[in-house]
This record gives structure tokens, C-alpha cells and sequence, in this order.
């Protein structure tokens, strides 16, 4: 064996451990939520939602696995809506799901056309275009007979949303894991709830997902939710931790140091009582807030003036 062939061999097989560990993580990711949140029961019929992203079809991916070695059983059947966008691969998810043998359905809707007719030119089409979609794709679950819909939401869409609900909404309000429509008849789950989007870039890299790009939403420009995104990328290449710290956060929720009465009953606080969970003024003493660095790196930033600093685009 030549140097160049063993060279290649130790190649492969750091590509091959890498791949391993990272597809260890998801699967162990995804079921930590399922089982935090009680996702899937037994008996269960889950829709899966397939645009063709990369989200997506990681989603599928890791619930095909999971099904496999469940100590439940539970059924799964992928459902893509073609909105009809110009140009629209049509052909590309048939034949990957055939190819790995997933039961599915492909419904056709022409929300681009609504979309398009109703939401003036340069206006963002998010609001709009989801609610058309939640309502076919909860109309295509009952027919299904589904008894839960996942979607591929990750880590960082929960903290993208916990954002624009502050700056924009006014509301201290994130993306479930877990949700009930407003019916009462669907239930929505998002098992990626706690996966890293690059982790997800790099597995669905790995495995060559035919992605289909969506030309409706995702070439916004001013999409509020891209300049979010941007920020929270920037924050993790500079305070590395961080992000992992937010997240946290939704999870570590502490009402009575909130505003909010309908969540807590301030106007119930009695001097000389001592109410059960609630942690008084201690929180202010304790020092357990530790500093993350600043990651001092010329590819980040930019430059600065009048004291303030402005980054670079990641």
C-alpha cells in the first residue's frame, strides 16, 4: 500500500467517525425531546412534513432510524405541499421517497398564486403563506388519519422566533416542541427541538439530501427573521456558548421574576408569607452569571466608531 492509499484510508475513516458521532448526536437529540415532551405513543401515525429542505428531510431521516430501534411502535408517512412555485422540481421528492421506500402523499395547492395576488410586491409573505399551510396540512392529517404532525423546526428556529416575538411582537414567547391546534383535533410536534442547525447542514450534507430551494420566502431580503439569524450566527462565532446559554433559558423559566400577572399572582404577595417555588429577592445575590469571552477575531469584525463595535456578516 502506497502512502497516497493510506493516506486516503485514514481520510475515509476520519470522515466515517465523524459522520458517526454527529448522526449519534441527532438521534440522541431527537430522542431526548420525544421523550421530554412525550411526542410519540405507541400506536401513533405521525405525519411528517417534507418541503425538500434540509430540516426536513434530517427530520424523516433520524425518525426512519428511530422507528427501527423504538421500544414502541408507531408509523410514519411523509406529506410534501406543492405550492405551485414556478418551476418547482416536482419530480425530485416522488422519486427520493420511493427510493428509500416511505409511504407518502404529495398534495397540491396553489398558495403561491394566493400569496402572490393578495401580498403587495416587496411585502413579506411569511404571515400569510403559513396560515394557508397550516390549514391544508392539518385538512391533509385527519384525512391521513395522522394522530401527530412533526415538523422540522430546530434549536435555532425556537430562539430565532423567542427573538422576533421581543423586538417585534412584544411577547416573551418561543416555538413549542410540543403544541395543540386550536381545535383541540391536531397535535404538533418538532423532534429537532433540540438539534444544532449546523449539525443538521452537516448531516444533510453527508447524506446528499436532494435539496429543493424555496424561491418564495427564503430569497426575501428583509426578512426579519434572516437579520435575526444573522445576529444569533454572529453571536455564536464570538461569545461561543452562548447560544447554547439562550436556549437554556426556555428552559429554565422563573415567573415570579417576570411582568407578567396572568402568569403569576403578584397581587396575591402578602408580607410575613412564604410562597412554595418562589425564589424572593436571592436571586439578585447569587453569583453564578459566568462571562463568555469575547472572541477577538479580525475575520468578525469590522470596525468601530463613536465606541460602538459593528460586526461583519457571517
Amino acid at each position: 500500500m502506497n502512502q497516497d492509499t493510506m493516506q486516503n484510508t485514514q481520510n475515509n475513516k476520519k470522515v466515517a467517525y465523524n459522520f458517526n458521532k454527529l448522526q449519534k448526536r441527532l438521534r440522541r437529540n431527537v430522542g431526548n425531546a420525544i421523550a421530554d415532551f412525550n411526542m410519540i405513543e405507541d400506536g401513533d401515525k405521525i405525519m411528517v412534513c417534507l418541503s425538500g429542505g434540509k430540516d426536513s428531510y434530517t427530520l424523516l431521516d433520524i425518525l426512519l432510524n428511530l422507528k427501527l430501534n423504538a421500544p414502541i411502535t408507531f408509523e410514519l408517512v411523509a406529506v410534501n405541499l406543492d405550492q405551485k412555485q414556478p418551476n418547482f422540481p416536482e419530480h425530485i421528492l416522488p422519486e427520493y421517497l420511493q427510493s428509500i421506500g416511505v409511504e407518502y402523499k404529495i398534495v397540491e395547492e396553489n398558495t403561491y398564486g394566493i400569496v402572490k395576488e393578495k401580498i403587495p410586491e416587496g411585502k413579506t409573505t411569511c404571515s400569510l403563506c403559513s396560515r394557508l399551510r397550516r390549514g391544508i396540512l392539518y385538512r391533509t392529517a385527519t384525512e391521513l388519519g395522522a394522530t401527530k404532525i412533526a415538523l422540522g423546526h430546530h434549536r435555532d428556529d425556537m430562539l430565532e422566533t423567542l427573538f422576533l416575538n421581543m423586538f417585534y411582537g412584544g411577547k416573551l414567547k418561543s416555538m413549542p416542541p410540543k403544541l395543540i391546534s386550536d381545535d383541540g383535533k391536531q397535535i404538533v410536534i418538532r423532534p429537532l427541538a433540540y438539534c444544532k442547525e449546523k449539525d443538521i447542514e452537516k448531516y444533510s450534507q453527508a447524506k446528499q439530501f436532494p435539496i429543493i430551494p424555496c424561491n418564495l420566502c427564503g430569497s426575501q431580503p428583509n426578512l426579519q427573521r434572516r437579520v435575526v439569524k444573522e445576529m444569533l450566527q454572529t453571536w455564536d462565532k464570538l461569545y461561543p456558548g452562548r447560544v447554547e446559554t439562550m436556549f437554556s433559558a426556555l428552559q429554565n423559566v422563573t415567573p415570579s421574576h417576570l411582568c407578567d400577572p396572568k402568569l403569576f399572582d403578584f397581587k396575591g404577595i402578602k408580607r410575613g408569607e412564604l410562597l412554595e417555588g418562589i425564589e424572593g429577592d436571592i436571586a439578585f445575590d447569587k453569583a453564578e452569571i459566568n462571562a463568555i469571552p469575547v472572541v477577538q477575531d479580525d475575520e468578525y469584525l469590522d470596525f468601530a466608531e463613536n465606541g460602538v463595535i459593528h460586526f461583519k456578516a457571517v
